[in-house]
This record gives structure tokens, sequence and C-alpha cells, in this order.
């Protein structure tokens, strides 16, 4: 299936460790290969940051700039799409701790304006332990899912850890009441889309994965949310949501000034993966169960987002065919022309992607620079 959007072009200016590169692409597949520390996650970072939020990584703006450069970089990139060309771009200068976007040489108001013209989806050998390690992994993986539903929900996750800051500070101080409650209203309405966003979501993402159940060569899974309140149901209603909020956490000030933190919201909750077929949870798979389950949860997502967008998400994937064996490999890049979409890929053999044949090019990658086809 040929991809209805296209990365044709991408430009990247002392970013990591390419001082220049350009890069011209056609709607096949792109594989990079070579060593490790050649420059081949770099260049998916470059991608990731084309959405909303920090990137695979999560890297600090001021952070991505080339090693002897003067602090500033940039990720430039044409995007032929149904209605024509799109050039977009983002970077930051000498010293800045944010970072601009621009979409047809015109500064845009937020970076969620890009979502308008792509979203992303990525899987990274660090999620490898998404499912057995802390839950704040889990949130920030389930909040990349509904971000690329939901652009500005990354936005409402940053400020609610912002005021919740505030809020924390202002309980060790003792500050005014009146102070607090202010912020804690402001919490209590991002809190409540927060929760709302998410529960969405995994009602329209579980509601797919039961219609294809076994239908794939990856495990399907069950997701759910962890309760967030532990003594009563949640509001179906978002202002009473926020209303009981702003209550719960006047009445815990002092119980959340002793703990140093706050102790109930959305920020609490975890992301519980179960393996459908087995009907076991995913932390107690195997490695290669819990990496098929991984992958077969993305690839969902995607379908998702383009069933509900109208957008077949770009997927950047790191490293993703070193442990799967030859079948699986197979029905990952036969997956992957279903979705219609254009996948990155990352190796350090091209005897792993084979099997894509003439489905993708082949890019050798070495100290930052694009070779020949190896």
């Amino acid at each position: 299936m040929t991809p209805a959007r296209v990365l044709v072009r991408l430009r990247l200016n002392a970013f990591r460790n390419y001082m220049t590169a350009a890069l011209d692409l056609g709607p096949r597949h792109l594989v990079l290969v070579g060593p490790n520390g050649a420059g081949k996650t770099n260049l998916l970072e470059a991608i990731s940051l084309l959405s909303p939020g920090r990137g695979l990584r999560r890297a600090g703006f001021e952070t991505l700039a080339a090693h002897g450069s003067d602090g500033a970089w940039a990720v430039a990139a044409t995007l032929d799409t149904p209605d024509g060309p799109v050039d977009l771009g983002t970077g930051s200068g000498p010293g800045e701790t944010g970072r601009r976007v621009r979409i047809n040489g015109a500064n845009a108001r937020a970076v969620e304006a890009l979502s308008a013209y792509l979203r992303i989806l990525w899987i990274t050998p660090a999620m490898d332990g998404l499912f057995t390690g802390p839950a704040a992994e889990r949130r920030r993986f389930l909040d990349r899912l509904v971000t690329t539903l939901i652009p500005d929900h990354s936005a409402s996750v940053g400020e609610f850890e912002k005021l919740m800051r505030q809020r924390n500070r202002l309980l060790e101080e003792d500050g005014d009441p009146l102070w607090l409650g202010a912020i804690e209203g402001q919490m209590a309405e991002r809190a409540s889309a927060i929760h709302f966003a998410r529960a969405d979501c995994l009602a329209h993402l579980q509601g797919l994965i039961a219609e294809t159940l076994g239908a794939g060569a990856f495990p399907a899974a069950g997701l759910a949310l962890t309760q967030l309140f532990e003594d009563m149901a949640v509001p179906e209603a978002p202002d009473a949501l926020e209303a009981l909020l702003r209550m719960r956490w006047q009445q815990d000030r002092a119980l959340d000034r002793a703990a140093g933190r706050t102790l109930l919201g959305p920020h609490r909750i975890d992301f519980e993966v179960v393996h459908a077929q087995k009907n076991m949870p995913a932390a107690l798979g195997s490695t290669g169960e819990q990496k098929a389950l991984l992958i077969g949860l993305v690839l969902a997502h995607a379908r998702l987002v383009r069933q509900m967008t109208g957008i077949a998400p770009f997927l950047l994937l790191d490293e993703i065919a070193a442990h799967l064996d030859p079948a699986r490999r197979a029905a990952l890049f036969d997956a992957l022309e279903g979705l219609g979409t254009q996948a990155f890929m990352t190796g350090t053999d091209p005897v792993l992607f084979a099997a894509l044949g003439a489905r993708a090019q082949t890019i050798a990658v070495r100290d930052g620079r694009f070779l020949a086809e190896p």
C-alpha cells in the first residue's frame, strides 16, 4: 500500500553528531544500517521531534546541538501530503532551553500544530523493560499513545506537573491557602482532561484490539488503568471530577505536606497490560513475549490513529529486528505494509531486513554521514 503521506526530504543542522546532513526519500520504508554510535538513533530522534513533546529520548532541547557548535540546532523536513508538499521545521538557538516550530516558513503558534500534518509513534530498546519497570515509564508510554490521537494531551500533562510542583512547594512553605486553592483548581482542570483522554483512548484501542483478537502474528493486549481513587469511583462528568479533585486535594494538604508530594492524582495511576491470549500480566511473560506484545500494541494503536484521524502515523523502530525470529520479522514488515505508512528502522546488519526486499530503501550510516546503499 502506497503511503498517503511521505517524508521526502530531511535536513539536519548541528544536530547530535550530524553537523550538516540531507536525505532524500521516496515512498518506501527507510532502513538505516551501521555500527553502534554511527548516528542511526539520532536520525530517528530528529524525526520524532516533528511531533509534540521532547522526542524519543526526552532530552532537553539545550542538549541536542552538535559538539563544537554554538548551541543552535535545526531539523527540517518536506512532507508530501494529499494536499501537496508541506515544509516543517523545528530547532533551537544558542542558549535557548525551548524550541521553535515553523510550518511552510511561518512560525507556528504551538508545537501541536505539527499534528495537523503527521503523527509519529516509536519503539526503542529502552522500552524493552516497559512492562517490568516503574509505573512512570508506562504512564509516559500511554501518554505518547494518547498524544498521537489528542495532540494537546502532552501539554496538559506538562502543565499539570508544573502546577503540582508549585503546590508541593507552597505546601512545604506553608503558603497562602487561597493561593493553594487557585492552583488546585487549575490542577483539577488539567487532571480531569488527562484522565478522560487516557480513558477514552484506551476504550477505543481495546475495542479495536478485540475486533482482531488472534488474527495477527503478534499477541493481543488487554489494557486497563488502575483506580484514580482507592475509595470511590471516578465521576462520569469532567466537571464533577474536577470538583472532587479540588475537594480531596484541599482535605489532603496536611497529609501531602508531611509526605512532601501530592499523593492523589493522574500522576499516580499505572497502565496495566495483559497478554490477552494467555490472560497473563505482561510483566510475567518472557523477554520475547514482552517485545512481541509491545510491537502488537503499537501496531494496533497505529491502526486506531489512522482510523480516527485519517493520518497513518510514521513509525520509528530502533533496533526492532534484532530480537525477532525470521517469521516475526516478516510478519512485522507485512504489517507495516498493511498500515499504509512509512517506517524508519535501524539495525547493525542489513541481513535482518532482507525480507523487506524492494519495499525499503537501505542507507548506511557512519559517523554522522549517509553513505551509499550497502
